[in-house]
C-alpha cells in the first residue's frame, strides 16, 4: 500500500501528541486495536485518555470494565488532569461493568457458553449503537476471553464485535493482559490476529531502573513508525512519549 493510500483513510486522533505522530495522524477509524501489556503498564490509563480525548472533540465514548469495580476505576482516574467528570455526567463517557450486565442477564460470570456469548455480544453492540459511540473500550479482552473458554468463541466474538464495530465507524481499543517481560501480545494467541493493531507496553531494565516502553507493532492502514519509545505516566499529561536514549554503558 502507498503512502498516498494511508492518507486517504479516516482517522481517529488518540489526542496523545506523541502516539499521533507515531501513527501518523491517528489510528484509522473502525480499526480495533490490542493494548498489550503487563499489570500496571498503564493499559487502562492510555484506553481511558484516549476515550476522555476524544469526548473533548465531541466524540461519545463507552469503557466496559470486566476486571475492575467502577468506583475503582473512576478513583484511580480522578488524579490525571485529563480526566473530566463532566464528561460522565453528560453521557459523553459511559462507563459500564460487564459484570453487572452479565449477572442481570442471568448469564454464568465465570464461564459463557455459545450463547451467552451471543447474548453479551448484542448486549455490547446495542450500547455501541444506542448511544452512538465513537470510541469504545473493553478492559481488559483477557478476562472476557478467559470465559470464553474456546479459541473458535474466542475468535468469533472478536471478529464479529470488530466487524460490527467498524461498520459503525467505532474505533476500539481492547486491553491485554500479559506476563511481564515477555514479549507475547496475549494469553491466547488468538486475539492479535484478529486485531487491526497492537500496541504495546513494555519496560526495560537500565542500571537497577525499570524503564517503561511503548511500541506500535502494527496497525492496518497506517504508515506508523515502528520505533520503541520510552513511555512515562504524570498526573499533568497522563501518557507522555519521548525518544528512548541508548544506554551508555
Amino acid at each position: 500500500m502507498q503512502e498516498s493510500e494511508f492518507q486517504k483513510k479516516e482517522i481517529c486522533k488518540t489526542g496523545i501528541e506523541e502516539l499521533d505522530v507515531m501513527l501518523g495522524g491517528g489510528i484509522p477509524i473502525g480499526s480495533t486495536v490490542l493494548v498489550v501489556g503487563s499489570s500496571g503498564s498503564g493499559k487502562t490509563t492510555l484506553c481511558m485518555q484516549f476515550l476522555i480525548n476524544g469526548a473533548k472533540q465531541g466524540e461519545r465514548g463507552v469503557f466496559f470494565t470486566i476486571t475492575e469495580p467502577l468506583f475503582k476505576l473512576t478513583k484511580n482516574m480522578e488524579g490525571f488532569e485529563f480526566y473530566d467528570k463532566k464528561l460522565i455526567e453528560s453521557g459523553m463517557v459511559n462507563l459500564i461493568d460487564l459484570r453487572i450486565i452479565s449477572e442481570r442477564l442471568g448469564l454464568d460470570t465465570e464461564k459463557y457458553t455459545v450463547e451467552d456469548a451471543s447474548a453479551l455480544l448484542d448486549i455490547l453492540r446495542d450500547i455501541a449503537d444506542e448511544l452512538n459511540v465513537k470510541r469504545l473500550i473493553i478492559d481488559s479482552i483477557t478476562a472476557l476471553c478467559y470465559r470464553l473458554q474456546t479459541p473458535e468463541m474466542i475468535r468469533d466474538f472478536i471478529f464479529k464485535l470488530g466487524s460490527s464495530l467498524a461498520a459503525m465507524k467505532c474505533t476500539t481499543l481492547l486491553t491485554s493482559e500479559v506476563p511481564p517481560r515477555k514479549f507475547q501480545y496475549s494469553q491466547y494467541g488468538i486475539e492479535e490476529f484478529i486485531s487491526d493493531g497492537i500496541f504495546f507496553l513494555g519496560d526495560i531494565e537500565r542500571k537497577g531502573d525499570l524503564i517503561r516502553t511503548f511500541q506500535i507493532v502494527k496497525m492496518r492502514g497506517a504508515a506508523h513508525s515502528r520505533t520503541k519509545s520510552a513511555m512515562s505516566i504524570s498526573s499533568k499529561n497522563g501518557i507522555e512519549l519521548a525518544p528512548l536514549l541508548r544506554s551508555r554503558e
